[in-house]
């Protein structure tokens, strides 16, 4: 196969729905630059996992995700657990909803314009964090190349998940941030940041690899992607109404100044809590606590 040969990943379901109904023009955009390629459309959750790893590991060197936040950690996810790995770079157009990766790396979020710099010859080589949790009484793994975290905002994501994919951008974030907001209670957490202990109540807890989540909220304003270092947001015993006032702030980024808001750099952070808390990673709810996170430097190449 040609040396630029792609795989692209769809998941036609992004985007509220929109992806497959873009995929025709994108297909004419990446055959227009000059793209090879063949693609597949994924069929549920967890299955562009299954395409890429398979890919990487057949000796695909460029693999492509169109699609939202999830189809570009399920394609990072393959990439990293196949045995093509190291040699392996990864593409985005981005038709998701909260686009908060591409925010966080600088790749358009307008289609067309993230099409036309595909066959780009340059790379950047980005840390990926790895989240250890729970699940139905086993410990997994998850890598994440944006964000992952545990408390209020994965209540948040579970609430999202519930709600009819009609609408893009922050709607979906911030309608279930509404139906979270007056049953959740803040969490006792015990909280290991580079052997630093805390303990506490706590609002959320955020490990973030890059600076957006939430369809453009700045939560983490100071995060780099090649610092090798997760910045870990902990917002304490904040209430209701509280957040609610600061809520513009997060967008600004000016909400690390709170007296209740903490930002540690970390290389290794974890949580554990007596009570139930949920764990997410790039918008999707995986599981519970207890729970690791890690880095793992320059660990995916992506074209930029």
């Amino acid at each position: 196969m040609p040396a630029l040969h792609a795989k692209v990943i769809v998941n036609p379901v992004a985007g509220a729905y929109s992806t497959r109904r873009k995929w025709p023009i994108i297909s004419r955009l990446l055959k227009r630059i000059g793209l090879s390629f063949d693609f597949q459309y994924t069929e549920g959750v967890g299955h562009a996992v299954e395409l890429a790893r398979a890919a990487a590991s057949d000796g695909y060197r460029y693999l492509v995700a169109v699609g939202g936040d999830g189809t570009v950690n399920e394609v990072a996810n393959g990439i990293l657990y196949s045995t093509g790995a190291t040699r392996a770079a990864l593409g985005i157009v981005s038709t998701g909803t909260g686009s908060d990766f591409v925010r966080s790396i600088g790749i358009p979020r307008d289609y067309a314009t993230a099409c036309s710099s595909l066959t780009s010859s340059r790379r950047r080589a980005i840390d990926v964090g790895v989240v250890e949790y729970q699940s139905k009484g086993q410990t997994l793994r998850r890598f994440f190349v944006n964000a992952a975290g545990v408390g209020f905002d994965a209540a948040v994501v579970k609430e999202t998940e519930r709600l009819p994919k009609y609408f893009g951008g922050t709607i979906p974030y911030l309608a279930g941030l509404v139906r979270t907001l007056f049953s959740y209670k803040n969490k006792l957490v015990v909280l290991n940041v580079e052997n630093e202990v805390m303990t506490g109540r706590v609002l959320n807890v955020v490990v973030a690899n890059g600076g957006y989540l939430g369809g453009g909220m700045h939560i983490a304003p100071q995060a780099e992607l090649g610092d090798s270092l997760l910045d870990v947001i902990i917002i304490g015993d904040m209430g209701k109404f509280e957040l609610l006032k600061e809520l513009p702030t997060v967008y600004k980024g000016t909400h690390i100044n709170h007296p209740k808001v903490r930002m540690k750099k970390a290389t290794h952070i974890t949580i554990e809590s007596p009570e139930r808390m949920l764990v997410y990673a790039d918008g999707e709810l995986l599981g519970e606590c207890p729970a690791s996170f890690w880095v793992m430097p320059s660990a995916l190449s992506i074209v930029v």
